[in-house]
């Protein structure tokens, strides 16, 4: 339960508030410390500039703790805009990102520690020096930022959320946490059972981790959770018909995917600077993804191709644009439906110059006449394949998302084996493992709407151990992609 931060607080401020100075911060650090770099005026917001004793790293990871609990906002799309606005850079930014996360990523087990120091319920806490009391326990739990800055700092967090009643309150709380180890810590709240056991120390719900041995058993359990908190990789998609994975490759300074021909991977940076996406030769696009897009439009069909194509769920626009730029190359053209207007336009950026049109319509009824040689049906899931990429969203889920997501998922997969065509071939995906959501969708679609499931292995080679079914399961673990499903399907010559 180690990482690689270390107090971040300005030197004066450690000497001022340990009782032995620099000499026990050299100490601890094992070696000298660090010269501070010198304040930069008028860097940050105000807030930033007002509160003495405190960064704007750890200013900053509260503010976006509170919009993420307050306004339901992911922090992967308003921290990097935050950052740039408090012009935080390099260290810091690191810095900020990592506690930020962290937190947000280990809070079922920040929660259990906090509660069993807390002489109050969590819920009587207020929301604002909870939210500093999880940064705080982040840091003495999981980074090697030294105690008594974690502690200090987060004092200071609740003092300037207004909660100075609260200071002392706070500051028991973590000196009680810093008494005892990390390891100890877990060693004592750890829930019994094997998967409760393991969900807990990797900082997943309970009922995701059942979710995941269903699927995989117990032996790959831990490894499969515990790649959901590493920090995954950045995928780009070229775009076929105007540059190769391998140009792509040599302008980004990436790896070419192991599987998709259009995938490259970049192991850190902002793919918005890169000269292909500004360009609009490449896109960010997991590479699992690429390989569902491919999947659909290389299945072979019975019958001639018509080259009229559908993507019945296409928001965002991501597989919508991979299949347009492949339907340019084959003379094809691809409808692509999207129920919300916000996201449709979001479609329609995507596929700009792309055989593509954009229809706003509910993919269970889009009022689309049928005869589609290919459709795909990207179904809304619960997103459990995807958890690293937001860190807060485990513990947004509840289980009862699955009841509720089923039904349309397989009324759209209904819908789209009425829209193709009798040798046609629907593909259904999703960005969950969960066989609620995967396998009994598929099989319902065969035993009841005399669907014919096509062994999609061979669209996914040479990427290997996917599963015992004819369907497509990928892991973070296993491939270095989301836990992306999908599977294949042929309408029969005689429906």
């Amino acid at each position: 339960m180690s990482g690689g931060f270390r107090s971040r607080t300005r030197r004066g401020d450690e000497q001022k508030n340990s009782p032995r100075g620099e000499k026990q911060n050299q100490a601890r650090m094992g070696g000298p410390a660090r010269p501070s770099r010198p304040p930069q005026k008028n860097r940050q917001p105000e807030r930033a500039r007002s509160v003495p004793g405190l960064d704007a790293p750890r200013l900053l990871a509260h503010e976006v703790l509170g919009r993420v609990r307050q306004d339901a906002a992911y922090a992967n799309l308003i921290l990097p805009k935050a950052l740039r606005q408090w012009k935080i850079t390099e260290r810091d930014a690191a810095f900020t990102t990592e506690i930020t996360y962290g937190t947000l990523r280990t809070m079922g087990v920040l929660d259990a520690v906090i509660a069993d120091c807390s002489s109050r319920p969590l819920e009587q806490i207020a929301p604002e020096v909870l939210d500093a009391l999880r940064l705080g326990a982040y840091q003495l739990l999981y980074t090697r930022v030294e105690p008594h800055a974690a502690v200090d700092t987060t004092v200071r967090l609740v003092e300037a959320s207004g909660n100075g009643k609260a200071k002392g309150f706070a500051n028991a709380i973590m000196r009680t946490i810093s008494r005892t180890s990390p390891e100890k810590w877990i060693e004592k709240l750890t829930p019994r059972g094997e998967i409760a056991a393991a969900a807990f120390r990797h900082a997943h719900p309970t009922w995701i981790a059942e979710s995941f041995s269903r699927v995989l058993g117990l032996g790959e359990l831990d490894a499969a959770l515990d790649a959901d908190s590493e920090r995954p990789t950045v995928h780009l998609a070229a775009r076929p018909g105007e540059i190769s994975g391998e140009e792509l490759a040599l302008m980004t300074g990436g790896e070419e995917g192991p599987y998709s021909p259009y995938a490259v991977r970049l192991e850190s940076g902002d793919p918005g600077d890169l000269d292909p996406v500004r360009d609009g030769l490449a896109t960010v696009q997991d590479e699992g993804s690429q390989l569902i897009a491919r999947a659909v439009v290389e299945a072979p069909v019975e019958g001639p191709d018509n080259g009229r194509w559908l993507d019945l769920c296409a928001g965002p626009g991501g597989k919508a644009a991979l299949m347009g730029a492949l339907a340019r190359i084959d003379a094809a053209h691809v409808d692509a439906v999207e129920v919300s207007p916000h996201r449709a336009k979001l479609v329609e950026q995507a596929t700009r110059g792309l055989p593509v049109t954009v229809h706003v319509a509910d993919g269970r009824d889009p009022g689309l006449g049928p005869g589609y040689d290919r459709v795909l049906v990207d179904a809304p899931c619960t997103g459990l394949g995807a958890l690293r990429r937001r860190p807060e969203a485990r513990w947004r889920k509840s289980e009862s998302d699955i009841a509720e997501l089923t039904p349309l998922q397989s009324d759209l997969l209904a819908s789209a084996l009425r829209l193709v065509r009798p040798g046609g071939v629907v593909v259904y995906s999703t960005c969950s493992p969960d066989l609620r959501e995967t396998r009994a969708i598929v099989d319902r679609a065969v035993s009841e709407l005399g669907a014919v499931e096509v062994d999609a292995h061979e669209f996914v080679a040479p990427m290997a151990d996917v599963g015992d079914h004819p369907s497509v399961q990928m892991w973070p673990h296993r491939h270095g992609t989301d836990a992306m499903f999908f599977a294949m399907l042929r309408r029969p010559l005689d429906r």
